[in-house]
């Protein structure tokens, strides 16, 4: 593992505790930190989060992560005690959401199947 994969886990590991524990706002759903995207000089990071719930519950919580980026920012950067604070940016993970629809429409699919599957006879092929 890269230095700049273990810095990216150790930022996604803060931030979630730092949302989570830290953070009040009344605009914050249920939040999950998906992954984190960290430049190779370490000066930005991309966190990509998932919300349980609607449109208006991701825009609500992008709104409120955007309002708090400074203070995520400066706490992250204190407990990582790296050389320079990252330039954070928070950005929606659908990725979840689209693999739960994805595995509906298979299961919708093997269920269309199964009813279209010709049914096998229960008497025997027997020659005369």
């Amino acid at each position: 593992m890269s230095r700049q994969d273990k810095v990216a886990e150790a930022i996604r590991q803060e931030a979630s505790v730092i949302i989570h524990d830290k953070l009040k706002d009344p605009r914050l759903g249920f939040v999950t930190i998906t992954s984190v995207e960290v430049t190779p000089n370490l000066r930005y990071a991309k966190i990509l989060f998932s919300v349980l719930g609607s449109d208006e519950a991701y825009k609500k919580t992008k709104e409120a992560l955007d309002s708090a980026v400074g203070f995520v920012r400066k706490l992250v950067a204190q407990r990582l005690n790296l050389r320079f604070a990252p330039e954070i940016a928070f950005y929606e993970d659908r990725s979840t959401e689209y693999s739960v629809r994805i595995e509906e429409v298979l299961n919708e699919i093997k269920e269309i199947d199964e009813e279209n599957k010709p049914r096998k006879s229960s008497r025997g092929n027997k020659k005369a």
